[in-house]
């Protein structure tokens, strides 16, 4: 899976499931032990992180939603993708 941005201990990453469980465009957030799927709204699919890690995750997501769908669409191709600046 591809890692897209690191910031605060949080690592984004994203794939495209083809087939799989999600259909919408989203993104993997690993924090510690806790894991979450956002889809590029910010809402969370499934899985949880701490309020604040969630928080800012979602601030991120807002920022470079546009980044984030043309990653996505990329990766849906079967195309290479391109790092997102993290947050700060």
């Amino acid at each position: 899976m591809p890692t897209i941005s690191m910031f605060y201990g949080i690592i984004i990453y994203m794939y495209n499931e083809k087939g799989g469980k999600h259909n919408v465009p989203h993104i993997h957030a690993e924090y510690g032990d806790d894991e979450a799927v956002f889809d590029l709204s910010g809402e969370i699919i499934e899985g949880s992180l701490p309020v604040k890690k969630r928080r800012m995750v979602q601030a991120w997501i807002s920022i470079h939603e546009e980044e984030l769908l043309a990653n996505w669409k990329l990766l849906s191709k079967g195309e290479g993708y391109f790092k997102i600046p993290p947050l700060q």
